[in-house]
């Protein structure tokens, strides 16, 4: 590494030659690589775009100027510019940078973000308040701020994106997006305006505009790059043939000059466009034709499957073809237990179809993609098209299944309410990386779907503790049919804790007790009465299995019995009445928000039937963000952890054991 450790900000990269940009471009990329072998991370996203973040901080002073993102997963390249090369090394980790924009690591990041759509939005919004502070750049404040946005990986088909542009189009002044065109989203792009791009790639007037730019670059001293390529690309494109519409009208009709597309990997090119762009005083887009995994060829040809990958380890010479490159596998996933049981939901019931929402990877939904392919469907970056369109299925007398994360439910939530509950839809929702996510952040965690879908009359909602639970929700939801139904599971690997164990069907709003001897709990005319339990734990979804593991640290301190929440809506009050009157103590455990959670629903079920609520004690989340590390670690961490839950449950012993003594007395 010759000049990537001396670089202790974006100054320093603007002291160097174009040559040595070239340089440290390859530094970059491998420094990166490097790391992403050992710990994972977004890897082909940020391959793609290191020539075009060099560029832009070579043009722009993101000191003084705004730079946002849409879709962070680009920003490595930023951020070792921006002096945290030293942080890479604890990448996605608490004490190394974060894998997404980060405020709190960097006044360079403006905003933390890992949601695609929303960066042209919130630039607008700082571009006009730079404006009414008297502080935009424009020709009578040259020494204004600038705006500028990098939009990439297919987000601009998202919905937001599109307000963005619609707004941007009347700014009035200097406002940059900069279109990183890779061909790709997550996976791959979906929908017309992506194919409509493809046409612009493929076309000959691509290589042609090339070519132009490069003429230009060697031109008449004094001329303007920006003004004679959009000349041009309007003249060109008039005479294009019906497979390249004219590219400009697409973003002029929102009223944003467009230029390109030009090489994202040409620095001479790039440098010189955005030093036209920095000064132009209208919105422009600037589109960017890139390649996701750029610098290595493993990444490159599979670009979906290095878009983030867990640690890998290469056999041969990494940037070559022959190299073999091995994926750290951890065992398996909720979400490959989700893309097998789909898959045989789908099977044995020809309505069901299923649908994603740009992660077919992600979510376990390629190999049913793959089987049945007129039966699944990619949305593209759009959950709320996704939602609505899963509802037209269902009104159409189909059984739609939704797979998406629960942090990109949110997205949707107004489509959940309006077009699925109102009407009483039966669509169905697979909520991936729900809980803490580990080391994407707080970008990603999914601690609010209980708390926002509990609010929907008549939604029914569920946990899986392991894949055995996992497939006999799916089954419940399939035939589920009077509303809409959901099921969370975490980005971890299945439990094998309970695989001797026969796991019954999801009845409503039923619990399953994996405490052997205290079945007889469960049910209010029951004739048993057996030795009640010190303390009944209530865990929704897999702190179920650390509940139980707590449990088994205790030994003979106490009696413990442990219950598989499974709903969250409809809750087991039959089960919570039978504890309470008993006056056994109740804890509830989520990996979720403890704000209008699983334990919230407790509260309010026993409340609803005048019990006496003070020996319920709630475990889940704080109410603070939860920032990167391993899950593992996150879960220490807010007490969640087997250990921390043994703590928990001998303070809530403590406690019942005080209260029972001031009682006698």
């Amino acid at each position: 590494m010759r000049y990537l450790p001396e670089i202790q900000s974006p100054v320093d990269v603007r002291r160097l030659s174009v040559e040595q940009l070239g340089e440290l471009a390859g530094e970059i990329r491998e420094a990166i690589c490097e790391q992403v072998k050992k710990t994972g991370g977004h890897l082909a996203p940020n391959l793609g775009v290191v020539e075009l973040t060099l560029a832009l901080h070579y043009v722009f002073d993101f000191a003084h100027d705004r730079l946002l993102f849409d879709v962070g997963h680009q920003c490595y390249p930023h951020k070792l510019v921006t002096g945290r090369y030293p942080m890479l090394g604890g990448l996605r980790t608490r004490e190394g940078m974060a894998g997404f924009p980060e405020p709190r690591e960097s006044a360079y990041d403006l905003f933390s973000v890992g949601h695609a759509g929303t960066g042209i939005s919130t630039a607008v919004g700082m571009a006009k308040g730079d404006t009414l502070a008297g502080e935009g750049f424009h020709a009578g404040n040259p020494g204004g701020r600038r705006t500028a946005v990098i939009i990439g990986d297919a987000s601009i088909v998202n919905g937001v994106a599109m307000e963005g542009l619609n707004a941007a189009g009347m700014l009035g002044r200097q406002f940059l997006v900069v279109l990183n065109d890779n061909g790709m989203s997550i996976s791959k792009p979906q929908g017309a305006i992506s194919h409509y791009f493809d046409r612009v790639r493929i076309s000959h007037t691509y290589a042609d505009f090339k070519k132009r730019a490069r003429e230009a670059l060697a031109g008449i001293p004094g001329g303007s790059l920006i003004k004679d390529a959009y000349h041009w690309w309007s003249e060109a494109a008039k005479n294009a043939t019906h497979a390249m519409d004219i590219q400009s009208g697409w973003f002029e009709g929102f009223g944003l000059k467009t230029v390109g597309p030009i090489d994202g990997h040409d620095l001479p090119t790039l440098i010189a466009f955005l030093r036209e762009a920095r000064d132009f005083e209208r919105p422009l887009v600037l589109h960017v034709k890139t390649i996701k995994g750029k610098g290595y060829d493993f990444a490159e040809q599979d670009s979906s499957r290095f878009h983030s990958p867990a640690a890998f380890k290469v056999e041969g010479d990494l940037e070559n073809e022959g190299c073999r490159v091995e994926i750290k596998s951890e065992g398996w996933s909720f979400t490959a237990a989700f893309g097998e049981a789909i898959v045989d939901v789908m099977e044995r019931d020809a309505r069901v179809v299923a649908c994603t929402a740009a992660m077919p990877d992600g979510t376990g939904l390629t190999k049913a993609m793959t089987r049945f392919p007129d039966r699944t469907f990619d949305s593209g970056i759009c959950e709320s098209h996704a939602m609505d369109m899963m509802a037209g299925l269902a009104k159409s007398g189909f059984r739609p299944f939704f797979a998406v994360y629960s942090t990109f439910l949110q997205r949707a939530f107004d489509q959940a309410f309006q077009e699925v509950a109102l009407q009483g839809l039966a669509v169905r929702l697979c909520l991936d990386r729900a809980g803490l996510v580990g080391g994407d952040g707080a970008v990603h965690h999914g601690f609010c779907d209980v708390s926002i879908l509990r609010t929907l009359p008549g939604a029914v909602l569920m946990a899986a503790m392991d894949e055995p639970s996992l497939r006999a929700s799916l089954e419940f939801m399939r035939e589920y049919d009077a509303g809409l139904s959901a099921v969370r599971y975490p980005r971890d690997i299945v439990s094998d804790l309970f695989a001797g164990e026969a796991c019954p069907p999801f009845e409503l709003g039923k619990a399953r007790c994996l405490s052997k001897g205290y079945e007889w709990l469960g049910d209010l005319e029951s004739g048993v009465n057996g030795m009640a339990p010190e303390l009944a734990v209530l865990a929704y979804g897999t702190a179920a299995i650390d509940a139980v593991k707590a449990a088994s640290m205790l030994g003979e301190e106490a009696r413990v019995a442990v219950w598989d929440a499974r709903f969250a809506k409809p809750v087991d009050v039959e089960l919570i009445t039978s504890l309470l009157k008993r006056r056994i103590p109740i804890v509830t455990i989520e990996d979720h928000g403890v704000v209008g959670g699983f334990g919230s629903a407790i509260l309010e079920a026993a409340s609803g039937v005048g019990l006496d609520t003070s020996r319920i004690t709630r475990l889940g989340l704080p109410d603070r963000w939860i920032y990167q590390d391993s899950r593992a670690k996150q879960l220490a961490e807010v007490g969640l952890d087997a250990a921390g839950l043994a703590g928990s449950f001998r303070e809530v012993l403590v406690r019942a054991n005080a209260a029972a003594q001031t009682r006698a007395r």
